[in-house]
């Protein structure tokens, strides 16, 4: 069986896929027992497949939304304080204000030290079990808390449920990325982030009565049991089964994705591209070259920092449960748009969008009056449609999509690690700012939003409508021909991952026979540099 070139388009039928013939060209181009792959064929396929990947991820996203929301609306609770005296804020005991804050933030601390873990135990384990893992340490930590009747247990218990989320967040973007069909992989993630504020929403609703914190507490169990339980009978990502030798199941659970033969060339070419940037190691995040790994993850950690800098604290200013409500219903803007607008594009809307809110949010708060307060709450609304639109789902899709197989484990690893970084720096910081600067803090915050337009605009590469491994080959043809990646990206013309021409580009040498292009291999590669794959 030989592999199509890109100029054949995505969906060329192969001549009788399903005969002995093609089982035996498949044994032969990739040394794979059909006998192999049909064992391990997932139960699931195509369209079943990938909601029920979406399911168990946005069940992952929810849970991590309900955990940020749920003890800020407990903590000042009759009972709560009763149990726990260490955060009743008096005259008395001023630093007890430290410590309720402290009892919140530790949490972001044990996500942290989850999501650098991350970096190790997650090409170890793969992505299920790592899901998994972490899914069971949150149960534990849930279990702790609910059950907590001194304020160290509590603490240590907020830490490992922390850090199991911390695992689960830098994991479920990058497993759900692996498992979703290029054409719709922008939808699936973005849903994420809009369960995230479903989560927050429902923390929200489930406000219980002060005698009964500890259900909400527990509730989160339901979550955590839904998770680790359904993700047991979905498959492993084919891209880290790839890496780790597991070849046949690969190529079953591909097949499965796409809801065709293995004999299908568009099976085949996602596999070979796959296979074709398998190996990796930690050292690779700092290689430059035709990967262009090290670049590709400073701007993974770029994403959710100026994620991070769209979101102050703004929301905090409205705790009715509307302003919940209002933030999910704007989040679904981005989910009909990102396939059809792109990433960037969405991303300089909200970012513009955010500057100039918190341009009139300062204009406002110097007038001060009753009229500017009233608008002010409108705008605020305003500021969550642009934030949700730009950045809600769009740190986590862009992150997963941006970085190659070799180091996709170890820059999600990072990017999450620095959301809980700078999430607990803008927390410990936005306050204080408030307090002491008032309204220039919006001043402050619209600076920062303006500075990200040019970054988004210049160094910020569209990665919409291409598999994830037609992203090596963007990175590789930019370094190749001395062009920015960024227009690299936005070209209708670069080859498909798993063609000749994308082999060429990334320099790869295999033994594996293509279809003739028809366009002269020239004008995507240097000739010193590609070599021909016989």
């Amino acid at each position: 069986m030989s592999l199509p070139s890109s100029d054949q388009g995505r969906h060329q039928p192969s001549i009788a896929e399903k005969t002995d013939t093609d089982h035996g060209q498949i044994n032969q181009q990739f040394d794979l027992d059909p006998a192999d792959i049909a064992a391990h064929a997932p139960s699931l396929r195509g369209r079943k497949l990938t909601a029920a990947v979406a399911f168990v991820a946005g069940t992952g996203f929810t849970l991590f939304g309900y955990d940020q929301g749920v003890m800020s609306s407990l903590i000042t609770g009759n009972q709560f304080e009763a149990t726990f005296p260490e955060v009743v804020v008096e005259a008395s005991h001023p630093n007890h204000a430290t410590l309720q804050s402290f009892t919140i933030a530790i949490y972001e601390v044990g996500c942290l030290f989850g999501a650098l873990s991350n970096l190790w135990v997650g090409d170890k384990l793969g992505r299920r079990r790592t899901i998994v893992l972490g899914g069971s340490i949150m149960m534990i930590g849930a279990i702790l808390q609910t059950t907590a009747f001194s304020f160290a247990q509590l603490i240590f218990a907020r830490i490992l449920t922390g850090y199991g989320n911390g695992l689960i967040t830098s994991t479920v973007p990058t497993y759900h990325a692996e498992l979703s069909p290029s054409a719709k992989r922008g939808r699936m993630i973005m849903m994420e982030g809009t369960l995230i504020v479903v989560g927050v929403t429902i923390a929200f609703f489930v406000n219980w009565s002060s005698a009964q914190w500890r259900v909400p507490i527990a509730l989160q169990l339901v979550f955590e049991i839904i998770m680790v339980t359904c993700i047991g009978f979905l498959p492993e990502s084919p891209r880290w089964l790839v890496k780790h030798g597991r070849n046949a199941e690969a190529m079953a659970v591909i097949s499965a994705m796409e809801d065709k033969p293995p004999s299908d060339p568009e099976v085949q070419r996602t596999y070979y591209a796959v296979e074709t940037s398998s190996q990796s190691s930690l050292r690779e995040l700092t290689t430059g070259g035709r990967s262009q790994n090290f670049r590709r993850t400073v701007i993974a950690v770029w994403t959710i920092l100026f994620q991070r800098l769209g979101l102050s604290d703004v929301n905090a200013r409205i705790t009715a449960a509307a302003n919940g409500t209002e933030y999910f219903l704007a989040s679904f803007i981005a989910y009909y748009a990102i396939d059809y607008v792109g990433r960037r594009q969405l991303m300089l809307i909200g970012t513009i969008g955010q500057c100039i809110v918190m341009l009139l949010l300062a204009i406002l708060g110097y007038v001060n009056n009753g009229p500017a307060q009233i608008v002010s709450v409108v705008l605020l609304f305003g500021f969550n449609t642009f934030f949700a639109i730009g950045w809600l789902g769009m740190a986590w899709l862009y992150c997963a999509e941006l970085a190659g197989l070799r180091t996709r484990a170890q820059t999600n690893a990072l990017s999450t690690a620095s959301n809980w970084t700078f999430n607990f720096v803008v927390v410990m910081v936005v306050g204080p700012s408030f307090n002491n600067i008032s309204w220039r803090t919006y001043i402050v915050f619209a600076a920062l939003n303006a500075a990200i337009v040019p970054v988004v605009y210049f160094f910020f590469p569209e990665t919409g409508g291409r598999s994830l491994e037609d992203l090596d080959v963007v990175f590789a043809l930019a370094h190749i021909t001395g062009e920015d990646p960024v227009k690299v990206s936005l070209r209708k013309d670069v080859p498909l991952a798993g063609s000749r021409e994308a082999d060429e580009i990334l320099g790869v040498s295999t033994g594996v026979q293509y279809h003739h292009a028809d366009k002269p291999l020239t004008s995507f590669s240097s000739s010193s540099e590609a070599r021909t794959p016989v």
